[in-house]
């Protein structure tokens, strides 16, 4: 059998720990709080069948929507972006500043083929989005991590890392972060754009769930403060519309926009044409807002039982991060708990998570002791009995 390449080597670990996520979510017997998926109840099931069932004739929408489209986006799904989604957060785009992607995960994929050269550096925060070093890695990056602590990146260390990697890009996740549920603060997202102008280094900022706030108020990206075009955002309709949909957007100055086109257009020529139309024709239709309005209530209400889970069923020596918004909280058990060792127990008594070592890059050993709980995709009553199972596996171990 022909030898596979070299770089699929290199992201294996990563690799790993996505495909045990992805089948701990097929157990129905299990309460699985290790995906990130959000609420059944909040994917628009009966609104994108009715778009469908109207707009998908020969007469309006049908055609455009079955045919090759342009690979920056549906014009209407772009202007969308635009006014609906960047404009509320500061950020002013035109036209050809904004493409459309086949989810967020694409967007990273497109950024590393426009920049990484096989030993180019990244840097990420410890912990990290597992997905986004998987793709780093498989472009033959060398992947370096930054401190963080509860007010996010700790800035101070990301610069000497610069100074002594001189990488090319820098990934972070500033509000309601995977895997922590930590939010970087207003004075380090204006020194993080302001490193990336200084020492000429892309800063990507993924913002896939500051929409989803439920708590708190509301802090710019990044991109705000940038003066040099050196920080690209980008982001999902994956929480605010369906992951399913498998669309994103990326929001960058025009000239790298034309060059991501390019490569683009070598790698799958555009996102599907028809989500597009339907994610459009929702959003012109005036259904965003009180869509965006119920997923969170629906995720605020799983946010505050898990939390309450979390205070009153685990040990009190756990520390814990409160989320404002997004799907996840970040739990450290005292040190003489392994939580990759816990998790076979936790199977067996039907309830898992994701070990807290599979987030870092570096010195995994010495994050044993954290997990990552997600509580976006299951009901109330049913984090109430997952975490009384957690909470006796837990117990049981210490």
């Amino acid at each position: 059998m022909a030898k596979f390449a070299k770089r699929i080597s290199n992201m294996q670990a990563s690799a790993d720990v996505i495909r045990q996520l992805f089948e701990a979510m097929g157990d129905p017997e299990t309460i699985s709080f290790g995906g990130g998926a959000p609420a059944r109840e909040a994917l628009p099931v009966e609104k994108i069948h009715d778009i469908a069932n109207e707009v998908l004739t020969r007469e309006k929408r049908g055609i455009q929507a079955l045919q090759y489209g342009n690979p920056m986006g549906v014009p209407d799904l772009r202007k969308t972006v635009i006014e609906r989604l960047l404009a509320p957060k500061g950020l002013k785009a035109g036209m050809d500043d904004v493409l459309i992607v086949s989810g967020g995960i694409e967007s990273m994929n497109l950024v590393s083929q426009l920049y990484l050269e096989p030993g180019d550096v990244v840097l990420v925060e410890a912990p990290t989005f597992v997905q986004a070093v998987q793709i780093f890695q498989l472009f033959e990056a060398k992947v370096i991590a930054c401190e963080t602590d509860n007010n996010g990146l700790v800035i101070d260390d990301v610069e000497a890392k610069i100074r002594q990697y001189s990488p090319k890009m820098v990934y972070v996740i500033p509000t309601f972060q995977n895997p922590s549920g930590r939010t970087t603060n207003l004075e380090r997202r204006k020194a993080l754009a302001e490193l990336g102008s200084r020492y000429d280094v892309i800063i990507l900022e993924d913002d896939p769930y500051s929409e989803m706030r439920y708590s708190g108020e509301p802090l710019p990206p990044v991109k705000s403060f940038d003066t040099t075009g050196n920080t690209i955002f980008v982001n999902s309709f994956s929480k605010i519309f369906s992951p399913g949909s498998r669309l994103g957007y990326i929001y960058a100055k025009d000239e790298i926009v034309r060059k991501i086109y390019d490569v683009k257009t070598a790698t799958n020529s555009h996102a599907s044409v028809l989500a597009q139309v339907i994610c459009a024709e929702f959003f012109n239709r005036g259904l965003y807002e009180p869509h965006l309005k119920m997923i969170r209530d629906i995720h605020r209400e799983r946010r505050d039982v898990m939390m309450d889970c979390v205070k009153t069923m685990l040990p009190p020596e756990i520390q814990s991060v409160y989320p404002d918004g997004g799907l996840f909280t970040w739990v450290e058990l005292p040190k003489r708990i392994n939580t990759t060792t816990l998790l076979a127990y936790a199977h067996a008594k039907k309830v898992a998570y994701v070990p807290g070592r599979e987030f870092f890059v570096e010195d995994r050993d010495n994050h044993d002791n954290c997990m990552r709980i997600s509580f976006g995709g299951v009901e109330p009553e049913k984090i109430r009995i997952g975490m009384d199972r957690l909470a006796g596996v837990i117990k049981a171990k210490l």
